[in-house]
């Protein structure tokens, strides 16, 4: 029983420590595809595959940057309002689906399964982090 109590406690620990990486990790993650695609879409397009549309391809790489800045910029602030929250749990659901629906259509390259998975991870990471922001403003109207 001390065992079963001990893991449950450790993976309560790491679901925690997921919650309060994620801003920072997904922040940093999409600054660096953002920029990749900026600054050498030669060596972007070698590891995903061909592309036709390269102006489309650049336009999603800014729009990660930006969004990966307001994660840092939140992170850094130690303050995760409800709409960055949102804007990260909802930039990793649009990847992880986008992933997914254009690899399995043969669209895009299968490279874009380990995005998928990393998006997924993202997802998991603010849902944990709603549980505790919920469970803190529980605490606080018990108060």
């Amino acid at each position: 029983m001390v065992e079963k109590a001990k893991t449950e406690n450790a993976w309560l620990n790491a679901w925690d420590a997921l919650s309060r990486v994620v801003p920072w990790v997904q922040g940093a993650y999409y600054i660096i595809t953002g920029l990749w695609a900026q600054l050498s879409m030669s060596t972007f397009i070698q590891v995903t595959g061909p592309k036709t549309d390269i102006w489309l391809i650049k336009i999603v790489g800014l729009l990660l940057l930006v969004s990966g800045i307001v994660l840092i910029m939140s992170a850094f602030r130690r303050r995760t309002p409800l709409e960055v929250a949102a804007l990260g749990a909802g930039n990793a659901l649009v990847m992880a689906g986008a992933d997914l629906v254009y690899v399995l259509t043969r669209t895009i390259s299968p490279i874009y399964l380990l995005d998928a998975l990393i998006e997924i991870i993202f997802i998991l990471g603010w849902i944990r982090h709603g549980i505790r922001f919920e469970s803190r403003a529980e605490k606080e109207i018990q108060r």
